[in-house]
């Protein structure tokens, strides 16, 4: 039996003797030491994955991406039809072959809307 308890942001899963694997998180949000500032809800590329920041991660803070959930997310002029599979390019939401893959088009997104709510999946 794993025990598993959400703690406070800075603190990982601890194991418990005898079991049988190392719950380090959820799995919703990885850790982030980024080496300039990002402000709360701004996207991030860390290798081949695309989190959002939940609070604002100071520049060599350590700090947590959203990895899980539907976020909203700049995105330039354009339709993106709901189910999409959207990538992170210079920032914004696109669709398309650029970018980092971080997930599909929650809702449809208009040629007027500003962002698009991105559900995120890692990896994509």
């Amino acid at each position: 039996m794993i025990a598993a308890h959400r703690h406070d942001e800075s603190n990982l899963q601890q194991q418990k003797e005898g079991d049988p694997v190392a719950l380090e998180y959820y799995g919703d949000k990885i850790p982030y030491t980024p080496t300039t500032g990002v402000a709360a809800g701004e996207a991030v590329v860390v290798g081949s994955i695309v989190g959002v920041a939940s609070r604002p991660i100071a520049a060599n803070e350590p700090g947590h991406l959203n990895v899980e959930g539907i976020f909203s997310i700049t995105a330039p002029a354009g339709v993106i039809a709901q189910g999409a599979k959207v990538s992170l390019y210079n920032g914004q939401a696109v669709t398309g072959a650029t970018g980092v893959g971080m997930g599909v088009a929650a809702i449809a997104k208009a040629n007027g809307d500003a962002t698009v709510s991105v559900l995120l999946i890692p990896g994509i």
